[in-house]
């Protein structure tokens, strides 16, 4: 089964995404857009996931719960998952390992928890936009052992990914998959990179984006553990 999905995708709660990314307009959007299946995965918080899910509750659309670590190392990662409790649990783990002060009012008023009629519920005072002082091979094996799949966030940014950061593909944490953002030569990572999965996601932060550009999935049934499965799979050769 061939299925479209944009698997990076912000809300209201990313302190750097527009106000009106919503649960109904992330899921109205990708509709639109023609989208099988997304993911929603805030910095270094999973809290408007389940929220983005319950909107898309008599649609066809298949919400991916997940997150965008910040590692020690100031990488971003992308951390998807079958069940919205393993989700929980990592971001429990992120929690714990934030900076300890709040975040100042002007950012904490720009952390918006919202429910699935996209009401605002609260303000998140984590510093969500800080690295966490985990270590990217710790966001590895958590994601791992709790069934997830870890993928580093855009790898041609000069910036916050792990070819920037480190200046290399880490063998040891066995990646099957990697993601570039939408402006990256697709072509040229997946010649460079013929051993892992290469991702195009919109990493959106506006209404937009969303579905600009997206991945063709090869899937047995549309279903986050079909999605998690192929992430973990290295690309054939």
């Amino acid at each position: 089964m061939r299925i479209y999905g944009d698997l990076h995708i912000h809300t209201a709660l990313s302190s750097c995404a527009q106000e009106d990314m919503t649960p109904n307009n992330i899921i109205n959007m990708a509709l639109l857009a023609e989208l099988d299946v997304i993911a929603v995965t805030d910095h270094n918080s999973c809290g408007n996931a389940e929220a983005v899910m319950k909107a898309a509750e008599g649609t066809e659309l298949v919400v991916v719960p997940g997150l965008e670590v910040q590692t020690r190392e100031e990488v971003h990662v992308v951390a998807l998952f079958e069940q919205m409790d393993q989700a929980l649990i990592l971001q429990g783990e992120v929690y714990a390992h934030l900076p300890g002060r709040q975040a100042p009012p002007k950012i904490l008023q720009r952390q918006h928890f919202l429910s699935e009629d996209d009401e605002v519920m609260g303000y998140c005072d984590k510093l969500l936009g800080f690295a966490s002082s985990l270590t990217i091979e710790e966001v590895f094996r958590l994601t791992r052992q709790l069934g997830g799949a870890m993928i580093p966030a855009h790898i041609d940014r000069k910036s916050n990914s792990i070819l920037s950061n480190l200046g290399f593909i880490p063998e040891d944490l066995d990646l099957a998959t990697l993601e570039i953002s939408m402006y990256a030569p697709r072509s040229e990572y997946e010649a460079q990179y013929p051993r892992h999965r290469i991702l195009q996601n919109s990493d959106a932060h506006e209404l937009g984006h969303i579905g600009i550009v997206s991945n063709v999935l090869d899937l047995k049934v549309k279903t986050a553990a079909e999605v998690i499965h192929l992430l973990n799979t290295r690309a054939a050769t």
